[in-house]
């Protein structure tokens, strides 16, 4: 028997949810395995890998979900509620990742290594860069008479370039498990499950991101 509109739409609303709650789950679940394998605080690198997985795989990803109409933890608050919470989460990412660059940086200094020689570094580098002005554009958002743009348009930009940032971000995490001390570090499955995380959260995200923009057009009058 063929399935109805209304049938096919909750199914989708369900897988969605259920995606959703294992990206939250994925998200901190590599974070505190990262924490574990990095030992914070047993070397100054240590708090490097802590600091970025904290800041691309668990802050920036719940950052982005509290829009989502099926996944969002703050569902039952208004959209200003999740706005701040968005904006705190995004700037706490923004702090973790500064620091992140500055620990391995000075880690390199004093041990006489080379900077940004690795296309881990380049593109970790990149997304921090980007990700600094992903947060100066929001400020377009809180003030919309800034620039020249309809603010359905700038929601839309916005949400656009930062799913590009969080790809990156993705990305740079998925080169520092293919680094050296990661590789050595985690072996066998664990490292395929660990390299799955951030592909399983930014399909999600991906999703996500798509879905609640086209649920807040529907909602428009």
């Amino acid at each position: 028997m063929a399935l109805t509109l209304e049938t096919e739409s909750q199914i989708y609303r369900s897988l969605r949810a259920v995606f959703g709650a294992a990206a939250h789950l994925v998200s901190l679940g590599f974070t505190i395995f990262v924490a574990v394998v990095a030992r914070p605080g047993s070397s100054l690198f240590s708090w490097h890998p802590l600091l970025m997985s904290l800041a691309f795989s668990l802050l920036m990803t719940e950052a982005l979900l509290a829009f989502s109409p099926e996944s969002s933890l703050l569902r039952p608050f208004s959209r200003k509620a999740k706005i701040r919470f968005h904006w705190a989460l995004q700037l706490l990412a923004l702090i973790c990742a500064a620091l992140g660059v500055a620990f391995i940086s000075y880690n390199k200094h004093i041990n006489g290594k080379a900077h940004f020689a690795t296309w881990h570094s380049l593109t970790g580098l990149l997304t921090v860069l980007y990700a600094s002005m992903q947060c100066m554009g929001g400020l377009a958002l809180l003030y919309p008479k800034l620039v020249n743009w309809t603010l359905a348009k700038l929601k839309l930009y916005h949400a656009t370039s930062g799913l590009i940032g969080y790809l990156l971000g993705c990305a740079s995490l998925m080169l520092g498990m293919c680094s050296l001390w990661f590789t050595t570090s985690v072996t066998g499955v664990s490292w395929y499950l660990s390299m799955l995380s951030p592909v399983l959260t930014s399909l999600v995200i991906m999703s996500q991101v798509s879905n609640a923009y086209l649920y807040r057009k529907r909602s428009q009058p």
